[in-house]
């Protein structure tokens, strides 16, 4: 079985714009021709005509059994009707995590002006997915995705279940002190590369992945995402292949772990 934690429908290429059921039915038929059993789908902190919202999202996917949200949280302009929304959702089962931009918008993942959304996770028993390391748009600041920044929150928070997207790429030294170190967080490998792994760049990595599960010991707070469309689902699968880890670990990253975090009830999927 095959659980992507990180995907999106976004239109990343305006000169290309898409619909979103096009999006959606993209991101569909690749998980097929991957053999993909499902997939999270992370809205984004923004809202636009190429970003759609999570309630589009939510109603978009809501046929889809092998689709699940998690809804992308502003810091900057969140109001009382979007955390009451998400609650909603929430109580509906209607997403599966929050997520947040730290580097895209200028707020340290323990600012005090989140602790609602965080109380909010505990209650309902779900992750909160955090961007980390390096920005896609390079008008981002990366000061406030450092993934060491989430040190403070895991501290206060030891109820909260945590994702640091990315390995907190470059600093993935500093993402895996921070996993070994609080039991709560866990860490996704979406996003490495842009498209596809070339050879060096993928022995890189997949030296600096074996690393960190010698370094932070057995896998259970490593979960398999892409970034897709951002990169691509069979060039990641080639790489995850590649890793030196025996059947069991790989099974943990591939979908185990997810499963258990994100509440995927699996048992539907087969």
């Amino acid at each position: 079985m095959i659980i992507d934690v990180h995907t999106h429908i976004n239109n990343y290429h305006e000169d290309r714009v898409k619909s979103l059921e096009d999006c959606l039915s993209l991101l569909t038929d690749t998980m097929a021709e991957n053999k993909v059993d499902y997939s999270l789908v992370l809205s984004s902190y923004k809202v636009n005509e190429h970003r759609p919202s999570t309630q589009k999202v939510v109603e978009a996917i809501a046929d889809k059994k092998n689709l699940g949200v998690v809804a992308g949280i502003s810091f900057l302009h969140y109001n009382h009707w979007d955390i009451r929304q998400i609650g909603e959702y929430l109580g509906q089962g209607l997403i599966k995590g929050l997520k947040f931009y730290p580097g895209y918008e200028p707020f340290y993942p323990n600012d005090s002006r989140l602790k609602v959304w965080y109380e909010m996770a505990i209650e309902y028993n779900i992750p909160v997915m955090f961007h980390s390391g390096d920005t896609y748009a390079p008008t981002g600041r990366v000061k406030y995705s450092h993934p060491l920044q989430i040190d403070d929150l895991a501290v206060d928070f030891p109820e909260l279940k945590i994702v640091i997207c990315h390995l907190g790429n470059p600093w993935i030294k500093d993402c895996m002190e921070v996993v070994y170190k609080n039991k709560n967080v866990h860490a996704d490998i979406s996003g490495l590369v842009l498209g596809n792994f070339s050879e060096k760049f993928e022995r890189f990595m997949k030296q600096e992945i074996e690393q960190m599960i010698t370094y932070a010991g057995n896998p259970k707070y490593l979960l398999y995402g892409t970034d897709w469309p951002i990169s691509n689902m069979n060039s990641y699968l080639k790489f995850i292949d590649q890793l030196d880890l025996t059947v069991e670990k790989k099974e943990l990253i591939l979908w185990k772990n997810a499963a258990e975090l994100f509440n995927i009830d699996v048992n539907s999927l087969r």
